[in-house]
């Protein structure tokens, strides 16, 4: 595929491949909708000699030269059109015609077909199974949808070709417009990592929507968005589930960290503003093409209506935003200009009587305040309110203070020409106060991704061949599930576990507690059992005259238990207080499009009752292991809430970070709970683990 593909939104010369002036076909509707198109469109079909007015040959080698070619042909056919584009020279193809993988083994086949000639002539292609793509500077509608999009600088992708035409349907009602759109399709050879990095360098793209059913390379996508996001805000509604959460049920990891927390966490990591529904990714997307950032996530509220200013109060804080405190000359200055039963404080209540210019002093007010970063204006409709006026009021105040302003004029009709008004001014107007509130939110959370700094994962200086050795011993015994075996795993990458070592021999447990300390705890070591408490194969507190007997007591359970059980041993371990610090979990669940995810929180027997759990993708930075903490609810906890000593977060990071690494080092690692991570003021220690293996990785 080539890098630039500018010539799928700007050809000079459209071919459709499939033309027919036969009614009711796709290519029909194709060459019709390109009536518009300021370049030339030609026709190929065979069995025509013109096609609505417009000549046509027999295959692309005999036509003129073109930079698209839109095939709408039987799919048997549609590689060997394909392959005879990339023979006529032709780089950018939209196959519009279905039949590949979304049918079937067969279908499968023919894409992969198609791929590999997309491969072999370096063709930038959209679909197959795509409504086809639009731009609106040169007037190219190569879609079959029923309607164009207004101009706009709006670049929107979506998996579903009938949403797009659903959304250019309301979005020409709602005077929305759009630079370019792309029904992706099957996602064969271009997917929406390609068009990212495709509307980061159109200058006419102000925002990136997509409607996206899944990401084909999370870790690419997440690379890509990165970039992307730090000056082109990226707006994504996601829908759809994977398996991923079902099949990894066999941890704690893989039960919370499913595939949404993948989505979660890697749209957070790629700077994407997520959207939850199709009214949130446009009002996110108006909001963001019309308004400036933020100064601060400090809001005012400036209303004539009590019950809808809570209303946007209660959004606020519902929201990452908050409520501007305002200082003492901001409260002077609006007690001086309100009447005596005014609010002056936040929200701002200008009483139902306010008329435009009591609006305008308010708001100017606020608005120069450098304790506030933006606003919401809240309006019900009185005999004394104009609302176009105050349309044009909104409009001038946020062009003189540059902060964004954004409007919730309720009403019916008499709204129509204010909300005109204001969207020519870039400001969006929406009914429910906690809409307004959610724009501005997520402009809020563009300014952050802006003003944030890329930190580079950090490598340590680790034992990878150490770890290796211990990952191919179990894979050469069969084991796909280790346990407390594999401490050493975790040692080798720098995590810190307790004293002790897994033997098999009683004798030899008896000679590693001799070297520990105080009493130890012993477990039972198999990877055929992995709940060990709960066969009575954990002995705490042993005393080092008792080790022997406990040894051979752990391991009669075992073979009562499960006869047929693999025994590695016992391992004995010096005894750790728990109650010196808080249990956490570390963990990691591999997500088929994302790759290793990696999940901390509280842990202990509390990590599924509370699911208290942050999730980032690996690798993790220094920066994201801290917002990872930062997380939680329960953070407090590990801050020293209630006179507790504070957990050593350093240590927590680090520990994060390295458990990142060693995923990333090792993709046969499918899941891993360290749990319980046990964080102390004098740093963690890893108390237990279990992991499970892909040996084919290794």
């Amino acid at each position: 595929m080539e890098d630039d593909a500018s010539g799928l939104f700007a050809p000079d010369r459209v071919a459709v491949v499939g033309a027919t002036d036969r009614e009711g076909a796709v290519g029909r509707a194709i060459v019709t909708n390109l009536a518009d198109f300021d370049g030339d469109v030609v026709a190929v079909n065979p069995g025509r000699e013109e096609v609505l007015g417009y000549d046509c040959y027999p295959d692309l080698q005999t036509a003129p030269d073109a930079d698209l070619a839109v095939v709408v042909v039987p799919p048997s056919v549609v590689v060997d059109a394909v392959r005879d584009a990339g023979e006529a020279g032709v780089r950018n193809v939209v196959v519009i015609t279905a039949g590949f993988s979304e049918t079937g083994s067969e279908g499968a086949d023919r894409e992969r077909d198609l791929a590999a000639v997309a491969d072999d002539y370096d063709l930038n292609l959209v679909g197959p199974n795509s409504l086809g793509v639009l731009s609106t500077p040169s007037g190219l509608n190569a879609t079959f949808g029923p309607s164009n999009a207004l101009p706009g600088s709006l670049s929107f992708m979506s998996q579903s070709g009938a949403f797009i035409t659903a959304v250019l349907d309301w979005a020409n009602d709602q005077g929305i417009g759009f630079k370019d759109v792309v029904s992706l399709g099957n996602k064969a050879v271009m997917d929406e990592t390609d068009f990212l990095r495709q509307w980061h360098d159109d200058a006419e793209t102000n925002v990136v929507l997509g409607y996206l059913e899944g990401i084909e390379d999370g870790r690419e996508f997440i690379d890509t968005a990165r970039e992307v996001t730090e000056d082109t805000p990226a707006v994504v509604v996601k829908s759809g589930r994977t398996e991923a959460g079902a099949q990894a049920a066999s941890s704690h990891t893989g039960t919370i960290a499913g595939s949404e927390a993948a989505y979660e966490a890697g749209f957070e990591q790629a700077g994407v503003v997520r959207a939850e529904n199709v009214q949130e990714l446009f009002d996110f997307a108006r909001a963001l093409d019309g308004l400036p950032l933020p100064d601060s996530e400090e809001v005012a509220v400036v209303t004539n209506a009590g019950g809808p200013g809570v209303m946007a109060t209660d959004a606020v804080g519902d929201a990452r935003l908050s409520m501007a405190s305002f200082g003492d000359d901001t409260i002077d200055a609006l007690s001086e200009m309100l009447p005596a039963e005014g609010n002056v404080y936040n929200p701002v209540d200008v009483l139902g009587d306010a008329g435009v210019e009591r609006f305008a002093d308010a708001l100017d007010t606020v608005l120069g305040s450098e304790d506030v970063g933006c606003a919401v204006v809240v309006a019900a409709p009185t005999a004394v309110l104009d609302f176009a006026e105050l349309a044009e009021v909104l409009a001038e105040r946020q062009a003189e203070h540059g902060k964004p302003v954004v409007a919730c004029l309720m009403g019916g009709e008499r709204t129509e020409r204010a909300a005109d008004a204001l969207s020519a001014a870039g400001i969006p107007n929406y009914f429910d106060p906690a809409r307004a509130v959610d724009s501005l939110d997520a402009l809020a959370v563009q300014r952050a991704v802006e003003a944030r700094e890329y930190e580079e994962p950090a490598e340590f200086d680790v034992d990878r061949e150490r770890a290796r050795e211990i990952l191919t011993d179990a894979a050469d015994r069969g084991s796909r599930r280790l346990g407390v075996e594999a401490m050493d795993l975790l040692d080798a990458y720098g995590i810190p576990t307790p004293e002790g070592e897994v033997v098999d021999d009683p004798a030899d447990a008896v000679w590693v507690a001799n070297d520990i300390d105080g009493d130890v705890v012993m477990k039972i070591v198999s990877p055929d059992i992995l709940h060990k408490s709960d066969i009575g194969g954990v002995k705490v507190g042993v005393p080092d005259d008792e080790v022997r007997d406990a040894y051979e007591d752990l391991v009669t359970r075992a073979k009562n238990y499960q006869p047929d059980a693999t025994i590695l041993g016992v391992q004995v371990q010096e005894m750790v207080d728990t109650d010196a610090g808080t249990e956490t979990i570390l963990g990691v669940n591999r997500d088929p499009q994302f790759g290793p995810l990696v999940l901390f929180g509280l842990g202990g027997i509390f990590v599924e009752v509370l699911e208290d759990t942050s999730v980032r993708v690996a690798p993790v930075s220094g920066r994201e292991a801290d917002e990872m903490i930062d997380d939680l609810d329960s953070a407090p906890l590990l801050r020293g809430a209630r006179g507790r000593e504070p957990a050593d977060e350093e240590a927590i990071t680090d520990a994060v970070q390295r458990l990142s690494q060693l995923v990333t080092d090792f993709p046969a690692i499918l899941e891993l709970d360290v749990n319980p991570l046990l964080a102390t003021a004098d740093g963690v220690q890893a108390l237990d683990v279990r992991l499970t293996i892909d040996p084919e990785q290794l």
